[in-house]
């Protein structure tokens, strides 16, 4: 009904197309103060921008919606699936199973990068996820998983184990050879000397 500094929704995605905003997802259409928390299982929506209206729900968590070949792909994050909204029939299409919960989603031809997360223990209490990695006989981790999106197999993956538990957000980096990651626990940060390859020209 406003905007105010509630987190009423959680909103927490957004898809852009022709470099607008598009879609967004939220965790649900709570119009109270954190009234979102009382809808994680189910109250996850799909909203389109552009029409100021809802065009999925019934989401448990969603993320990360990225338009990709004609077809908005997100991650219904309190279930672990990595899936696509049909926007004809209103329905969440889930397409691979991922073993944790799920942030981050970047697409590239025929590949999906999808970051997973070891579930926190109060705020994901509940959810199908739960019940999923159940069913699946396996445990949840902290990963980055690269998905081929025409078979929905999972091709290749990173576990981080240790000090990582949680990722918020994955990135393809086109025409990168050696990409590295820092922490700020080691002093290598403090370290790091990078020079454009431009410059020894």
């Amino acid at each position: 009904s406003k905007l105010a500094a509630e987190d009423r929704c959680h909103l927490n995605g957004l898809a852009m197309k022709d470099n607008k905003p598009a879609y967004v997802t939220a965790v649900s259409k709570s119009d109270s103060v954190e009234g979102w928390r009382h809808r994680k299982r189910d109250g996850g929506i799909v909203m389109d921008v552009v029409k100021n209206e809802v065009v999925l729900d019934g989401l448990s968590m969603p993320h990360s919606p990225r338009l990709h070949n004609g077809k908005l792909w997100l991650l219904n994050s309190g279930t672990g699936w990595l899936g696509y909204a049909d926007l004809d029939t209103g329905k969440f299409e889930p397409a691979t199973f991922c073993p944790g919960f799920l942030r981050g989603l970047s697409l590239h031809g025929k590949f999906a990068v999808v970051g997973t997360s070891m579930p926190r223990n109060l705020g994901f209490v509940g959810l199908d996820l739960d019940d999923n990695l159940k069913a699946k006989d396996v445990e949840p981790r902290c990963s980055v998983l690269i998905i081929n999106i025409e078979t929905g197999d999972i091709v290749h993956w990173l576990t981080f184990e240790s000090h990582i538990t949680e990722l918020y957000d994955v990135a393809f980096l086109p025409n990168v050879r050696r990409p590295m990651h820092m922490g700020f626990k080691t002093n290598e940060i403090r370290q790091l000397i990078t020079m454009d390859g431009n410059l020894a020209d």
